[in-house]
């Protein structure tokens, strides 16, 4: 029988900043998935008629969809920029522990300039 000792708990698991850079782009991939069709139903909308194109106008001044706005938008921002991270990790660039975890670190921060500039232009 294998007496190794086995956590269940995966709160107490302490992920390196790489994994959970890469957890997080996946997650925003996701997210952007389901922004697809928010976003897809809003055009349509706007593009049905007058009426529509002012009930999105409408909508959009409200604080609940600035905000969903806000969050497609960081969404899009790290996942553009966390991919752009991987795409050079592929050509050969930092592919040391070091390197990945410095750009890591990079692409969080980026990402999070990003999202701050795009609440402020949004609101």
């Amino acid at each position: 029988m294998d007496k190794r000792p086995v956590n269940l708990n995966l709160l107490t698991v302490k992920l390196p900043i790489t994994s959970i850079s890469s957890i997080t782009h996946r997650i925003s991939g996701v997210i952007l998935l389901g922004a697809v069709l928010i976003l897809l139903w809003m055009l349509d909308l706007s593009l049905e008629s007058e009426q529509g194109f002012e009930y999105i106008q409408g909508l959009l001044d409200t604080l609940v969809v600035k905000l969903i706005i806000w969050a497609i938008l960081a969404a899009l921002a790290y996942h553009f920029i966390a991919g752009t991270r991987h795409l050079i990790m592929d050509l050969g660039f930092w592919e040391t522990l070091k390197g990945g975890m410095t750009s890591a670190w990079g692409a969080i921060f980026l990402a999070l300039i990003v999202i701050v500039l795009a609440g402020v232009w949004l609101w």
